[in-house]
């Protein structure tokens, strides 16, 4: 993660691209990327979402990296670190979402109370 942080702020740095790169601006790229992420599967079956194309598979790992770009470089505006953040998440999801309650279920954790 901070081999990947110091890539991005490099790049960033050599384009003087720091300016254009507030939280703001980094959350609504990072929101517009996941929405590019999201039109790959656009109108594709459940199984054909399982089997892309290579093509496709080429458009998701930008997709992905993109997104990957977008949620280092916020995070690191706040010097957090999303790998942690992710980790502490999952925590409290295992709390909201306690497995003997939930498997097999799909509803949001308020609908189990």
């Amino acid at each position: 993660m901070k081999t990947l942080k110091k890539e991005i702020s490099k790049f960033v740095k050599e384009r003087n691209w720091d300016k254009y790169h507030s939280p703001k601006n980094l959350a609504m790229g990072l929101s517009i990327e996941a929405s590019e992420l999201s039109e790959i599967f656009l109108w594709l079956t459940e199984e054909e979402s399982k089997k892309l194309n290579n093509n496709q598979l080429t458009n998701l790992k930008e997709e992905i990296g993109d997104i990957m770009v977008y949620l280092t470089n916020l995070a690191d505006k706040f010097d957090l670190d999303p790998i942690q953040c992710a980790k502490e998440k999952i925590k409290q999801n295992k709390n909201k979402y306690p497995a003997k309650v939930v498997k097999g279920s799909a509803k949001k954790y308020t609908e189990y109370k």
